[in-house]
């Protein structure tokens, strides 16, 4: 499998040299040269297989010609034999034809565990192979950074560096990035809002001689392997459902839209996918995109569902560049506008293409607390902020006959405040974590200027070099 840049000007790569490149030279992002697709026969095939072996055969076309197989199937068994229910990614009902798929029985009890997991152990296998060494720089609004950091620490050949908002995450969220003090993990809190975070780490990209004195590599979604190992579950889910004989719809509460780009994929390679709905809060782009084609920054403003606090979702660059017919050239030019004006001008046959298919929600936080009420009153079901968000625009966009299934991204515990607002429960961590908040912490403030973030990262770097 070969993969080519959204933006056109960048090398064509393979799997290994995708994972370990993250953003792609000229600023895009990677995506197949051609998309695997799997008959009805196929999927039936794959029914009744457990959660590794299905994310090893669902995987296995994205990374032929440089993961061998077997490899990729051990490493599969690896990353998800440590989480906390024997399905992995279970399925409950809620209501009638809705469902919630948890994605957050992993070691940090969110959705990013389901891919960085695997990642951390991809990075391995690449760089053992390679004898090579790369810093890994990340951005996230909560979940992403705790993930990388809990699949990367102590690893040898990685350094890891990430990037948060100061004061923008949970306490929860923010200790179990700050609270792992392997020399190996160094965290940043950036004196901004995650978009500028996110800003920071693309232009340690865009500074050719920093990317490669540093030899940097990325976890954030951008990686491509960050999305392909996310289809899975929305595989394993429709197949439990009826797929590919019936049809299924996803909801997914969406901040970068990498999570639901996968979903999307995974429709690409032809599972009957009906609809995908995006679930907002009050920064709310893309569902204003989705409604009526207006995609235009705003300020971040805080939110009981911080994951999701971001006006420019990297990952609608993937989409865009499908929805585009593959014009890289057409592609680059509105992302390059999109980044001078803060507003993307997307065609509107573009737009309407994109309409058709996915449809969106926003709640503001007291819309989120009464939903968060609403489940727990009616079906006793515990939503943290993002799930109750997705829940909510799976019941909105249900169809009659097709089962809509609601990703539940996060552990309600990693909110407990904003769960006490809501139904007056602070749920409890699990006990691996119980002593979380006894744990010393290490992180460095840092303001949101490019040079002095540059500063940090070769400092974490040349440390224990």
């Amino acid at each position: 499998m070969r993969y080519v840049s959204t933006r056109g000007q960048a090398p064509v790569r393979d799997f290994s040299e995708v994972l370990l490149a993250g953003l792609a030279e000229d600023g895009g992002l990677y995506l197949p040269e051609t998309w695997p697709v799997l008959s009805a026969d196929d999927w039936r095939a794959l029914r009744g297989l457990s959660y590794p072996e299905l994310a090893a055969r669902i995987i296995g076309p994205f990374a032929a010609g440089s993961i061998a197989p077997e490899t990729l199937r051990r490493l599969c068994h690896e990353a998800y034999a440590g989480f906390d229910h024997a399905a992995i990614v279970p399925l409950v009902q809620v209501e009638d034809g809705l469902f919630v798929q948890e994605l957050f029985h992993g070691p940090t009890l969110a959705f990013k565990d389901m891919a960085m997991q695997l990642l951390g152990r991809l990075f391995d296998h690449v760089l053992a192979e390679r004898d090579a060494h790369v810093t890994i720089v990340g951005a996230t609004s909560g979940d992403t950074g705790s993930a990388a950091i809990e699949a990367c620490r102590g690893r040898t050949r990685v350094k890891t560096v990430i990037l948060h908002p100061e004061g923008r995450t949970s306490d929860v969220q923010r200790r179990q990035m700050t609270t792992v003090l392997e020399p190996n993990v160094t965290n940043l809190a950036v004196q901004g809002t995650f978009d500028d975070c996110q800003d920071l780490v693309k232009g340690m990209f865009a500074d050719a001689p920093f990317r490669q004195e540093m030899r940097l590599s990325a976890v954030n979604s951008i990686n491509w392997a960050r999305i392909a190992a996310q289809v899975p579950y929305y595989v394993y889910a429709a197949l439990a459902l009826g797929a590919p004989d019936r049809a299924v719809a996803f909801a997914v509460p969406t901040g970068n839209f990498g999570n639901i780009l996968a979903a999307w994929a995974a429709r690409r390679m032809g599972l009957p996918v009906r609809a995908l709905c995006v679930g907002s809060n009050r920064n709310d782009i893309l569902t204003r995109f989705l409604r009526g084609n207006d995609m235009s920054v705003q300020g971040v403003v805080p939110s009981l569902s911080p994951s999701m606090d971001i006006q420019v979702s990297s990952n609608f660059e993937r989409l865009l560049f499908e929805l585009l017919d593959r014009d890289a050239a057409s592609c680059a030019r509105i992302m390059t506008d999109f980044r001078r004006t803060g507003r993307m001008a997307v065609p509107d046959a573009t737009w309407r293409r994109a309409a058709e298919l996915f449809h969106a929600l926003a709640l503001d936080d007291e819309a989120t607390k009464t939903e968060i009420r609403k489940l727990y009153a009616q079906s006793g079901y515990l939503a943290d902020p993002h799930s109750a968000i997705g829940i909510a625009a799976g019941r909105m966009f249900r169809e009659p006959g097709i089962p809509m299934v609601a990703m539940a991204t996060a552990h309600p515990a990693k909110f407990p405040d904003a769960m006490e607002a809501a139904i007056g429960i602070r749920p409890a961590l699990p006990p691996r974590l119980a002593d979380l908040f006894d744990r010393p912490e290490r992180y460095e403030v840092v303001a949101a200027r490019l040079d002095a973030v540059e500063d940090r990262v070769r400092a974490a770097v040349l440390k224990n070099a």
